[in-house]
């Protein structure tokens, strides 16, 4: 049955459908906001998948590009994979739904999140987000929502919800913020440097937005809701579990008190065997061979358990550290001889090399998305290959996590970047992981922060990235444990992964992943400022005594650009019939020449001289010709009645009648003149049709 369900969101019409698309999905909405329309469709299987220790819940935004009126480029003219920001959506909505399913719940649920409609005021992401929870509320999945999100910008100081495109474009934040009724499931952000206070209450209004629209869907969710369906819960086999709990206690803590990651996790594999050999002696081969599997399961569940405690009750964290000291900081830069910049930053066990290359303006990369932007200037790239973390396995290209800690890092260093009129580069920073342990996306902004250095870009100020850690009592949400510098193993077992890359003005990033019911303001607030001191201790101690500034010139092996304005009406006259002009200029030079719409002409090599030469033949194309304007041309035709000569000035030629070559009479032009000569002259007059005609005998001393 057809049910339209209408609200407000930012002062626009924000209206949910269900009953007429998509019948056979475990639930479906449309979502139209203003003329931006998303249908979200969700699915789970009827049974768990066997063999796994974690919900396997698949989020896909899929951008069409008939939504906003393109077709797609390439021989196929349909759309292919998903571009980065659609992979970066479904993880947005994939965070704040992850949570608020049942801890023990193992079924396939797929959500699909396809844009119909985009009206650039209104977010087809938020669309998407808000559709994704009411399509699961009214769903038979079993599902603890509801949950809602909402965009929010700065504009003059001034916090606003869900902006429009054109004060997406003047704002200092793109913030989205993801919550429940009671607590925030879900924070993501971009900043120009944004205080902490302004930030926490960006974050407090747009939860007073998230709630209105939980009330709504809440409401939706009461009237026509399914009932949730019975699902066969996950669970560790208990006997084998009390067994470990029992007698293992004191093995564990000690297999899990090591500094080394490699070794501690070869503790853990060794007491594991041995519980298995030790469970079989109990129970008997027969019935071990039964339930050997469930075992890992068991030492997995208390091993989450001893840590917990651990952290919790004791303050202790397994590699002995407080709970906000930081592992062991080191960096250089300048590592290898002949990129652009490089850089080495290290932290405990997790190790990156920030590489950064500098290109040309027409080297930006090129986005065909839903979105209005068509290009970026700045690219940034992260790796994380098998090895870094011991596997032996065949590097497969970048997964979602791979882009969206490449997004995370770009967001957090564009704020800082020069502008293009005043470093007219495209740049791209690539960062390879070489060792984790946790906190790899933070690495690899402090290591590009000092690659950009390195390669001379003179950014406004270095930019550092740590995340926090929680450890949170279930009972009482006022009762938490925090850390700094979170490891893998406190990121696998704790309750929130609070990642902030910032200068020592504010935040320029924000990533927050949690697996516990939500977050209060208090643990944002201490997220923040735990956070701050954190990175303004890693700029002043490890980064700056190394680099404290940008390099004053870019290497050698970088492409030195000079630059020019021309006329945007003689852009045509530099490039020439065919592109001869250009491409003259460049086969003569050997540079490279990028011009944009606006008249501004970039001229790159890594010859200065060269250079130089091809900005002046430039100039001279775009030069106007005047009347008692001096130049010096060639000759390139001659007639009988004077010479042609090249003012050097676009191709443009005047006539040199005989009369006016010297004082002297001339039988024939032949005599003095001959193609390929240089001459000095002087434009006399230019007529109705543009003829230009000059002299040379008018600049010649009598007396000479």
């Amino acid at each position: 049955m057809f049910k339209s369900y209408e609200t407000e969101l930012a002062g626009r019409k924000l209206v949910i459908e269900t009953g007429k698309m998509a019948g056979l999905a475990n639930g479906s909405v449309l979502v139209r906001y203003g003329d931006t329309c998303v249908m979200v469709n969700v699915t789970a299987s009827k049974e768990p998948k066997e063999g796994i220790d974690f919900f396997p819940l698949s989020v896909d935004f899929e951008e069409k590009l008939y939504s906003v009126g393109k077709i797609p480029g390439g021989f196929l003219k349909r759309e292919g994979k998903p571009g980065d920001k659609a992979i970066l959506t479904s993880r947005a909505i994939d965070r704040p739904l992850r949570p608020l399913f049942p801890k023990d719940f193992r079924n396939d649920v797929v959500v699909v999140a396809t844009v119909l409609c985009v009206e650039q005021d209104n977010s087809p992401e938020v669309a998407a987000m808000i559709g994704a929870a009411a399509a699961l509320g009214i769903s038979d999945i079993p599902f603890n929502g509801p949950t809602a999100a909402v965009n929010v910008g700065l504009v003059d100081g001034k916090i606003i919800i869900n902006p429009t495109e054109e004060e997406r474009e003047k704002s200092d934040l793109t913030l989205t913020v993801a919550g429940t009724m009671k607590k925030i499931t879900m924070i993501e952000a971009g900043a120009n440097e944004v205080p902490n206070d302004v930030m926490l209450e960006a974050i407090k209004e747009a939860h007073t937005e998230i709630k209105k629209l939980c009330e709504f869907l809440q409401k939706i969710q009461d009237e026509i809701g399914k009932p949730k369906f019975e699902y066969k819960a996950f669970e560790v086999n208990k006997e084998i579990y009390d067994f470990i709990e029992e007698n293992y206690k004191e093995e564990m803590r000690t297999a899990l008190l090591e500094e080394d990651k490699e070794t501690r996790d070869n503790n853990v594999d060794s007491l594991t065997e041995k519980i298995k050999e030790d469970y079989k002696e109990k129970v008997g081969e027969e019935e071990f061979s039964e339930i050997e599997g469930e075992i890992g399961e068991a030492v997995n569940k208390f091993e989450k358990k001893c840590v917990r405690e651990m952290i919790y009750n004791e303050h202790k964290r397994v590699d002995g550290r407080s709970l906000d000291e930081i592992r062991p900081l080191s960096c250089e830069v300048g590592l290898l001889p002949r990129t652009h910049g490089s850089a080495l930053f290290t932290r405990g066990q997790t190790q990156v090399m920030s590489i950064a290359t500098l290109g040309m303006i027409s080297e930006e990369q090129v986005l065909d998305g839903i979105d209005t932007e068509e290009s970026k200037r700045y690219m940034h790239h992260y790796n994380f290959p098998p090895y870094s973390v011991g596997e032996a396995r065949t590097s497969r290209g970048p997964g979602r996590r791979e882009i969206g800690h490449g997004a995370l890092a770009e967001k957090a260093l564009v704020p800082v970047l020069p502008s293009k009129e005043e470093f007219p580069y495209a740049i791209r920073v690539v960062s390879e992981v070489l060792s984790s342990n946790g906190s790899t996306s933070q690495a690899s902004i402090c290591g590009s922060t000092l690659a950009l250095m390195d390669a001379g870009v003179p950014i406004k100020r270095p930019v550092a990235g740590i995340s926090t850690g929680l450890v949170t009592n279930p009972d009482n949400d006022e009762d938490y444990v925090m850390m700094v510098d979170i490891q893998g193993i406190e990121d696998f077992f704790g309750d929130m992964d609070f990642k902030v890359g910032g200068t020592k003005k504010g935040i320029t990033a924000i990533q927050v992943d949690i697996k516990c019911d939500g977050l209060t303001y208090e643990i944002i607030k201490e997220a923040f400022e735990k956070t701050e001191k954190a990175r303004e201790y890693i700029l002043d101690n490890v980064m700056l005594p190394v680099i404290d500034e940008p390099r004053k010139e870019v290497s050698k092996y970088a492409p030195r650009i000079v630059s020019t304005i021309i006329n945007p009406d003689k852009i045509k006259d530099v490039i020439g019939p065919g592109g001869k002009m250009i491409n003259k200029i460049i086969d003569e030079t050997g540079v490279k020449i990028d011009i944009e719409e606006d008249g501004q002409v970039f001229i790159y090599s890594t010859d200065n001289e060269k250079a130089m030469q091809a900005l002046e033949m430039v100039e001279d194309i775009v030069r106007d010709v005047e009347v008692g304007g001096i130049y010096y041309g060639e000759v390139v035709r001659i007639m009988n009645f004077g010479a042609f000569v090249d003012l050097g000035c676009g191709g443009k030629e005047g006539l040199l009648h005989i009369s006016k070559i010297s004082d002297k009479r001339i039988k024939n032009v032949e005599d003095v003149l001959h193609i390929g000569d240089k001459v000095t002259v002087k434009v006399t007059d230019i007529d109705d049709q543009g003829r230009i005609n000059l002299t040379m005998k008018d600049l010649v001393d009598k007396n000479d």
